[in-house]
């Protein structure tokens, strides 16, 4: 089996586990109001797997999943593969070198997990295109944000860098 086929193959399992995850949480948690509502404001995804952008948001759903999930231990397993699959070998070099030196994690550039995410193209040009990733820290009015710009390849999709927006 290639790497790129155990790549993919261990990206679908991540993938799988987190969304089942996510499937059964609220049915264990129990029905409130709270959950009834988001997941009323979620009703419908789609997606397109040749979309720079939506590969980025692939990426921080599926990771940020992975991440939240602290009593998993399937999660870091997971949120490993996702990074494999997504990011270039560079971009993952730049990642361990900065959670190295700052003690955080090097795809959301902070020690904690983000409640809400959003993903936004921004522009393209030399053969690369950048998202802007918008982290959301807490709920409510003066909820704090965060934002990473994204650059991708456009030929192979793979995530190439990401910085801090100041």
């Amino acid at each position: 089996m290639s790497v790129r086929n155990r790549k993919t193959l261990l990206t679908a399992v991540a993938l799988t586990a987190g969304l089942s995850l996510a499937a059964v949480t609220p049915a264990l948690a129990g029905s409130t109001a709270s959950h009834t509502t988001r997941a009323a404001a979620v009703s419908s995804a789609q997606g397109d797997p040749r979309d720079v952008t939506q590969h980025v948001a692939d990426f921080y759903g599926a990771y940020i999943d992975c991440v939240w999930a602290t009593e998993d231990p399937s999660a870091v397993a997971g949120a490993k593969a996702l990074r494999a699959f997504y990011l270039s070998a560079d971009a993952q070099k730049k990642v361990a070198a900065y959670e190295e030196k700052e003690h955080a994690d090097g795809i959301l550039f902070a020690q904690n997990v983000p409640v809400k995410w959003k993903v936004t193209y921004t522009g393209s040009g030399a053969g690369h295109a950048t998202s802007r990733v918008t982290l959301t820290w807490s709920d409510g009015p003066n909820a704090q944000v965060s934002r990473i710009d994204v650059q991708s390849d456009l030929k192979t999709l793979e995530i190439t860098d990401l910085k801090p927006v100041g």
